[in-house]
């Protein structure tokens, strides 16, 4: 009888207990909706990502947002009014424009080029007459009687890691085809970390902490990659919404443009912000090849690089308007020199083979390190593991360290350990350019079997790979922007679970191979390379096919895209 009683006790104190729980829970959740509702409402913008991922079939975790907006900023509250922009010409990209703050922060120790020193005031509405006016808002017709007969571009990016730089500038290399061809005003290259700002230092808090992740992850290797690599997979309606009241607070660094700009950008960050300060030809260049809500943005149209992406979100709802099948982020110099790139390629790969005469080559294998400097471990032992193929003459090795100081090091000890010494080191962009002009004729080589590339500066880090691209046989590299691509690819160890399906594209293709999440099976690949010829041709021969059926084209449609936009709204 006691027993029943107390049975009974504890599950009454139970049921108090979760009732308790549950309203507890009840008001949270509609204290987080209040709060997230005060934060739509003020300031409001056209910005409507509950619109675009539908609350029905992706109803918000209100406290999941509010929590997660609160950490990332602290609380502070979203800034109306706009920073003064100017644009100097770029030191690394004849004819590109970079942006920046006119006036040097105060406090700030950023590198700023001052109005005496070179820079103009942007003043996108009369760029042709005058770069002297600072900008001012006006109605569309009077902005397009003042500015220029052609419109400018802004690619808008961040420099968060390597990926939405290198897009930027592959975007760019088009934009000012079209600027050559008369058919567009200056390219804008309008990176929001370069506007020294707060609104900067909110993102380079979050690049902080996803490098720091992505480094720490990718070497421990194990359940901890495992748990890194699901989360990378999770980009829901939830963290659309993060990311959109992420994007109001950066309205200041795009709010000194006239609305009906171009914009052309490669984070979804920027393209978010566009939109919330009324932008109305936002064009947004979606990464991947793994279809989430995080990377596609309401009201402007969002360009895939492939079919399957276009399908998942046409599945998710994502309507028609805002969804075009764009192709790969591709820069122009690779893709005009494709044809003429890859006869070089199957050229070297048959030579010494099967009575076609010349000596057998070493295959040229390009391995570069990403912009958030992870796969550190993984690909030391890579390099470990190639050390006998070189040693034989099989292999030459281009390792691009970037202008990542632990990948330099790490480079080195694993050279000394396995007693490749005789190395030759490239510091400079100018030095690589003189690299690839000199193997870009058939019958050259390299001085030494193994060139390792580092850099001070950011650009040359960047755009080493893109550079080397043409005259490498393989590009060795996770399956990130570069899956993309069109040389043949070694896909080795991703970084975060969405990048397999970027692995696939390029294996579907014919220009890449499956991911090889192994040494053992990187080697096999290798190997394939090395003992016969037949892979490395039929690569290089889908990646001709590929260019015929316009497949590398993304960034040349974007640009085509975003003018005719332009001429419509005239």
């Amino acid at each position: 009888m006691m027993l029943d009683e107390r049975w009974k006790n504890a599950l009454v104190i139970t049921a108090i207990v979760l009732a308790g729980l549950f309203v507890v829970a009840q008001a949270i959740k509609l204290w987080a909706k209040s709060i997230y509702n005060s934060w739509l409402a003020d300031p409001s913008t056209p910005l409507d990502v509950d619109a675009f991922v539908d609350t029905e079939t992706n109803p918000p975790n209100y406290a999941k947002v509010v929590f997660m907006h609160s950490s990332a900023t602290g609380g502070r509250q979203p800034v109306e009014g706009s920073i003064d922009l100017s644009s100097f010409e770029s030191p690394h990209v004849e004819g590109l424009r970079v942006t920046q703050r006119l006036d040097a922060r105060d406090g700030s120790q950023k590198p700023h080029i001052s109005v005496d020193d070179g820079a103009v005031p942007l003043d996108l509405m009369g760029e042709a007459s005058s770069r002297g006016a600072v900008n001012t808002r006006s109605t569309p017709r009077t902005r397009r009687n003042l500015r220029s007969r052609k419109p400018p571009l802004v690619i808008g990016t961040i420099r968060m890691g390597f990926g939405h730089h290198r897009i930027a500038y592959a975007a760019a290399s088009w934009a000012r085809a079209a600027t050559e061809d008369k058919e567009a005003g200056d390219t804008y290259f309008h990176d929001l970390l370069n506007i020294d700002s707060e609104e900067a230092d909110l993102i380079k808090s979050a690049d902080a902490f996803y490098s720091k992740m992505s480094r720490m992850t990718s070497n421990f290797g194990g359940p901890i990659e495992k748990l890194w690599g699901k989360a990378m997979l999770k980009g829901d309606g939830d963290a659309l919404r993060i990311t959109g009241l992420m994007a109001v607070q950066l309205r200041p660094l795009l709010k000194g443009m006239p609305t009906d700009t171009p914009i052309i950008a490669t984070h979804s960050l920027v393209a978010l912000a566009a939109v919330a300060c009324g932008f109305t030809n936002v064009i947004n260049l979606v990464i991947d090849n793994h279809a989430q809500f995080f990377v596609v943005v309401p009201q402007c149209l969002n360009l895939v690089q492939g079919p399957v992406n276009y399908q998942s979100f046409l599945r998710m709802g994502v309507e028609p308007e805002n969804l075009e099948l764009a192709g790969h982020w591709i820069p122009r110099d690779l893709v005009e020199n494709i044809p003429d790139d890859c006869e070089r390629r199957v050229n070297r790969a048959l030579s010494g083979f099967d009575g076609q005469g010349g000596e057998r080559k070493p295959r040229r294998i390009l391995i570069p390190v990403g912009g958030a400097g992870a796969q550190r471990a993984f690909i030391v032992k890579l390099v470990k593991a190639l050390a006998p193929l070189v040693e034989k003459g099989d292999l030459q090795l281009f390792l691009n360290a970037g202008d990542h100081k632990h990948m330099e090091t790490a480079f080195v000890k694993v050279l000394k350990e396995t007693g490749l010494t005789d190395y030759d080191v490239v510091t400079s962009t100018e030095g690589v350019r003189e690299f690839r002009d000199n193997l870009l004729d058939p019958n050259a080589e390299p001085a030494k079997a193994i060139t390792l590339f580092t850099f001070e500066d950011y650009f040359p880090a960047v755009a080493t790979t893109d550079i080397l691209s043409r005259v490498s046989d393989v590009l060795a590299c996770k399956p990130s922007e570069l899956a993309f691509y069109p040389v043949p690819k070694l896909m080795i160890r991703r970084v975060g679970d969405h990048e397999q399906f970027s692995a696939l594209r390029a294996a579907e293709l014919g220009d890449g191979t499956l991911e090889a999440r192994t040494i053992d099976v990187a080697l096999n690949n290798i190997q394939l390379f090395v003992d016969r010829p037949e892979l490395l041709v039929q690569m290089n021969e889908s990646i001709v096919t590929n260019n015929e059926a316009g497949i590398y084209d993304g960034c040349k449609n974007a640009v085509q895209i975003a003018l005719e936009r332009a001429a419509e709204d005239a």
